[in-house]
């Protein structure tokens, strides 16, 4: 602190001067102005905390204060892949309710649903989520890699992050014509499959990789695995952008004996009223949803609280029930148990993961990545 800003060097000032006389103007005049900057100096220090309001507010923007977060109402935005859309318009209603009573705030949110690699592009191109669920945990570390999720976002919630799952599903022609059951018949001559592009759909990868994993577990080494795929995506007639233009192109334009798609996609197309004809095969491979808080976003908005609370909520039986109702396997073991769920979903008997193909990190760059294997699929099938 320089000299001016010490209260205590003024006051010894002062106090010196009451022991002499004030001989001249000059000695007057330099006590008068000594005892106006002690005033002022003292007002400034009283005047402190309207300056800490205002860095207040600015933390706010940072998250930094917990007050701002309380006394009003708090808005979230959460950007999701399109299938979970059911399941939230269930599951928010739920969340506001119960945080309004527990904290008398009123929590809106603002949603948005599309395939998942075009959620997370919208996202690292500055859609200020605050909470991304997508459909691979290869898109929310893209997201981490733009630096607006902190590294070691898979530990923040439970079970690594993943929230929803499901398994792959083979949807057949009413009556199933064609005779289709397993994953190896997809690759018979006369039959057309249906799938997203692997290149554009995060849903289209864990399709790739239930193929693949069927192979393999079945003993394939990966010469045969790749022979098998060949041919399941020879009789793809076309790769939709996305899962949902998948499903449109079976259901609606009548395209292709079988449609590869979500297990949780097939359901709730049932529940609409739709007559689906499908099997969930016994060699299948789990798709794994992850949940994640956008640490940049949250803090820019000052709702980290209520975003974390949220995530945490999606883990709760109240939320994965709601989650099973429209298709996809609870990751909460509770409710996984009821009869209720064990009557909806056939056990798979054959799981694979992800990390069986060295996590989304491995698998990317084996499988997906210009000039991988997919690439090299599809230039063959040109060549043919």
């Amino acid at each position: 602190m320089s000299f001016w800003q010490s209260p205590q060097r003024l006051l010894q000032l002062i106090n010196r001067g009451r022991n002499f006389r004030f001989n001249s103007l000059k000695t007057f005049v330099s006590l008068f102005l000594i005892g106006t900057v002690f005033s002022l100096t003292l007002a400034a220090c009283s005047g402190g905390g309207a300056n800490n309001s205002t860095s207040g507010d600015a933390g706010a923007d940072k998250g930094a204060s917990p007050v701002a977060a309380k006394t009003g109402d708090v808005q979230l935005t959460l950007v999701s892949f399109a299938v979970t859309k059911a399941a939230h318009e269930a599951i928010i209603p739920k969340f506001t309710e119960q945080w309004q009573k527990e904290h008398s705030q009123k929590v809106t949110f603002k949603t948005s649903y599309g395939g998942s690699g075009s959620q997370t592009r919208a996202v690292i191109d500055g859609l200020e989520a605050d909470i991304v669920h997508l459909a691979l945990a290869l898109d929310t570390t893209r997201i981490e890699k733009a630096g607006l999720i902190q590294p070691g976002w898979e530990k923040e919630a439970p079970n690594d992050g993943i929230v929803s799952k499901s398994v792959a599903a083979l949807v057949t022609r009413e009556g199933n014509p064609k005779g289709i059951k397993t994953w190896s018949d997809l690759g018979k001559d006369g039959i057309k499959v249906i799938t997203a592009d692997p290149k554009t759909s995060g849903v289209a990868r864990w399709n790739f990789l239930a193929l693949w994993n069927s192979a393999i577990k079945s003993g394939a080494d990966e010469a045969k695995a790749t022979e098998f795929v060949t041919k399941v995506y020879n009789n793809v007639p076309l790769l939709t952008k996305d899962a949902r233009e998948a499903t449109d192109a079976f259901f609606k334009q009548n395209q292709g004996d079988a449609l590869i798609n979500y297990e949780n996609e097939i359901i709730l197309a049932e529940q609409k009223g739709e007559k689906v004809s499908y099997v969930i095969p016994d060699v299948n491979i789990s798709i794994d949803n992850p949940i994640a808080v956008v640490d940049k976003n949250v803090d820019k908005h000052g709702n980290r609280e209520v975003a974390e609370a949220f995530v945490k909520f999606l883990y709760t039986p109240a939320a994965q029930q709601e989650f099973a109702k429209v298709g996809f396997r609870p990751v909460d073991e509770t409710v996984a148990q009821t009869k209720e769920v064990k009557d909806k979903y056939p056990v798979v008997k054959t799981l694979g993961t992800v990390q069986d193909f060295g996590g989304w990190n491995g698998a990317q760059k084996k499988f997906f990545e210009d000039g991988a294997i997919f690439d090299k699929i599809q230039a063959a099938k040109k060549r043919a």
